[in-house]
């Protein structure tokens, strides 16, 4: 296979094609968006609008090569249709094409480049939060919309009741329900502008429940998706802990319940090279399994000793010697799996077996080190 005339331009290429935004992309949407927002000020405009727009065109230029990589990718890849059709197939020609499309409609560059502002939609695949946040908003979307339901429903009771009080004394304000649905949005948002305010006591009345159902319609709103948050975090946090307890060979003897019931128990910790885990004298109440990276113990008597992936240490602390050792140091990247002083209790209360080849290899090792 020959080698690519410009291997730069292959990987730029590649990684453009890719799922993730790429380094110069989120660059580009940033000086894209910045300058769109300068080229509003008339005076800066006005003074260095060549500049302006030769920095508009350059974007533009940069996202409508982005977006001609992909499809082309995509089209190689016989999904040039279902990309077409995807959020991000669609933020891509979005990007690419509004603002000429704006400019062969006649509009100026000041009103042509505002559409540039859809340039920040093209960072929504790359964070991860707002796709969690899609699946909360799937997953809950039946009391989501139920809570709508409601809010939609106070509101338009609430319009009715003061078009019916207020109608008399204040025409301008609530002569119709289409013209007190804006008191009726502001008083239940509990925003209150103050603009339109109900003079009569039963109008006021109406006007306090309505608050007070504001309140009530938000906080259902806050709780379901906080719950439904919480409840994506911890699948999330399952799933990644569970892909790394079954890499450890430790615990490749156990059976899926029993790996379930470890995951529940263990928490992930992902460390930078160089980062002391454990010092010598402190009190330990954890010990911890490698599942990615290596870690040195710098043993009593400047031996220095290298554990990798699959293995554990700290355990000393859990079977009775809670004063550390050694000094524990990450040699790079590593994930590490933490268990406490009370989970390791119940688990080799539920899993002898653990227990016991844990308590072997502290033996082995105090063995190994004097």
């Amino acid at each position: 296979m020959s080698k690519p005339r410009f291997p730069a331009l292959s990987l730029f290429v590649a990684a453009t094609a890719g799922r993730n935004m790429t380094r110069p992309a989120y660059v580009a949407v940033a000086v894209g968006v910045g300058t769109m927002v300068l080229l509003t000020l008339d005076p800066a405009y006005e003074a260095a609008h060549r500049w302006v727009d030769a920095v508009m065109f350059a974007c533009l230029a940069f996202f409508v090569f982005e977006w001609v990589v992909r499809l082309r990718h995509a089209i190689h890849s016989q999904r040039g249709l279902a990309y077409s059709f995807t959020f991000r197939g669609l933020v891509d020609l979005a990007g690419a094409a509004t603002v000429p499309v704006a400019f062969a409609a006649g509009a100026g560059p000041q009103s042509a480049w505002l559409f540039g502002v859809l340039w920040l939609l093209k960072l929504v695949p790359g964070i991860p939060g707002l796709r969690q946040l899609r699946r909360v908003v799937v997953l809950e979307s039946g009391p989501l919309f139920s809570v709508l339901v409601i809010f939609l429903m106070v509101v338009f009771l609430a319009s009715v009741a003061e078009h019916f009080l207020e109608r008399d004394i204040q025409p301008q304000t609530f002569g119709s329900v289409p013209a007190a649905l804006w008191w009726a949005v502001v008083t239940l948002t509990t925003t209150g502008y103050g603009d339109v305010v109900p003079v009569t006591p039963l109008g006021r009345m109406v006007a306090a429940l309505v608050m007070i159902s504001g309140l009530g319609v938000f906080g259902l709103w806050t709780g379901i998706m906080a719950t439904g948050f919480a409840a994506e975090t911890r699948r999330d946090n399952f799933l990644k802990t569970w892909e790394s307890v079954s890499k450890v060979p430790f615990f490749a003897a156990l059976g899926p319940a029993a790996i379930a019931d470890v995951t529940n128990m263990l928490r992930t910790m992902d460390l930078p090279p160089r980062t002391m885990i454990i010092r010598k004298g402190q009190q330990g109440d954890c010990m911890y399994f490698i599942a990615a990276g290596e870690v040195e113990v710098d043993l009593p008597g400047g031996k220095k000793v290298a554990l990798g992936e699959g293995a554990f240490f700290g355990e000393m602390a859990l079977l009775g010697n809670a004063t550390r050792n050694a000094d524990i140091t990450t040699t790079g990247v590593t994930r590490l799996l933490v268990l406490d002083l009370v989970d390791f209790r119940l688990l080799m209360a539920r899993h002898p077996e653990l227990g016991q080849t844990i308590d072997a290899e502290a033996k082995r090792r105090a063995l190994e080190n004097k």
